[in-house]
C-alpha cells in the first residue's frame, strides 16, 4: 500500500498532461455558432482516424485520471 501511495501522485502528474494533451490535440468543432442553430454546418459529423482515436484516448484518459483520483481519496 505505501508503494501505490508513493507512485499515485507521478502517476496522476503523467495522465494530467496526457490528457490536456489529447484535449488540446482534437479539433475545434462547429464552436459558438452551432450551440445556438448555425445551420449553415454540417449537422452530423463523424470522427475518423486519428481523430477518432484522440477521441476516445481523452475519454480513457479522464477515466483513469477520475479513477486515480478516487484511489488517492480512499486510500489516503
Amino acid at each position: 500500500m505505501a508503494l501505490v501511495q508513493s507512485l499515485l501522485p507521478g502517476i496522476q502528474v503523467i495522465l494530467s498532461i496526457l490528457l490536456i494533451g489529447a484535449i488540446l490535440l482534437q479539433q475545434r468543432g462547429a464552436g459558438l455558432g452551432g450551440a445556438f442553430g448555425d445551420s449553415s454546418q454540417e449537422s452530423f459529423y463523424k470522427r475518423r482516424g486519428a481523430e477518432l482515436f484522440l477521441f476516445r484516448a481523452s475519454a480513457v484518459l479522464a477515466i483513469l485520471f477520475a479513477l486515480s483520483a478516487l484511489l488517492a481519496l480512499v486510500i489516503a
